[in-house]
């Protein structure tokens, strides 16, 4: 498929959406702490979003696979060992856990997309080492977002950080193409050659989403058909920017 190349109005139009994705981002980082449940998040995510005028991406969005119903949730919370798509339920978070939450969002017909992983009270040197590392796989991607660049300059970036720390690159779930979709070509990667790929062009914009584990890369779905999780059960984190390729620097519409 092709890519759609966004005008200079409309990565604006997209802004909006980042940056109120930016917002409920910063309501739920305050509210994650032991005791809170998943779903405690959720509700506030989905408050938000009525009180904005706001669609939420991920409520409903339809299975790839027959048979698995919608995905149930506004935000995806995946904690520990899930890396992606987590489904937000009743258990309380616990000292030491660590959480992904993924929110996306649709704004005057354009998505907003970010993800950030927390830690939940205190957690132990590790499980810091893999989020730390994590997010900065992400800026050092980010600072690929170049015209002229390629997408594997972005996914050799978040795969030469990590594996220099000793951590694994999923390679089932990728990031992607965003604007009037969610979920728009081109795939971005975590892992790859640089100078390999797509060429980055002004108006594309990205979905760069390194997802990564303390252990094996391998994953696997677990029975709801939606909860993606490490296969050898190790920790996993997971963050995520909507950035915009402009005719200079990179433009991250999902922060300030």
């Amino acid at each position: 498929m092709s890519i759609e190349l966004k005008s200079t109005k409309e990565i604006e139009r997209m802004r909006a959406a980042g940056l109120f994705v930016y917002e409920v981002h910063q309501v739920l980082a305050e509210m994650v702490q032991p005791g809170v449940t998943t779903r405690d998040l959720d509700r506030k995510a989905h408050e938000l979003c009525r009180a904005r005028g706001a669609i939420p991406a991920f409520l409903n969005y339809p299975s790839a696979s027959s048979g698995v119903c919608p995905f149930p949730g506004v935000i995806c919370a995946s904690a520990n060992e899930v890396i992606v798509h987590g489904i937000p339920d009743d258990r309380p978070l616990e000292e030491g856990d660590i959480l992904s939450i993924d929110f996306g969002c649709c704004i005057d017909e354009f998505f907003g997309d970010a993800a950030v992983t927390h830690a939940v009270g205190t957690i132990d040197a590790a499980a810091q080492e893999l989020l730390t590392v994590t997010e900065a796989s992400l800026e050092d991607a980010i600072r690929q977002c170049y015209a002229g660049n390629r997408i594997g300059d972005i996914s050799h970036a978040v795969q030469s950080r990590v594996e220099r720390h000793g951590f694994g690159v999923v390679r089932e779930f990728v990031g992607h193409g965003i604007g009037r979709r969610m979920h728009e070509p081109p795939h971005v990667p975590n892992f790859g050659r640089s100078g390999q790929g797509r060429l980055l062009k002004p108006g594309m914009v990205l979905a760069i989403e390194p997802m990564v584990t303390a252990g094996g890369f391998e994953t696997k779905v677990v029975e709801d058909g939606w909860t993606a999780v490490t296969r050898d059960g190790s920790l996993a984190a997971h963050f995520e920017h909507t950035v915009a390729i402009t005719d200079g620097e990179p433009y991250v519409l999902s922060r300030p």
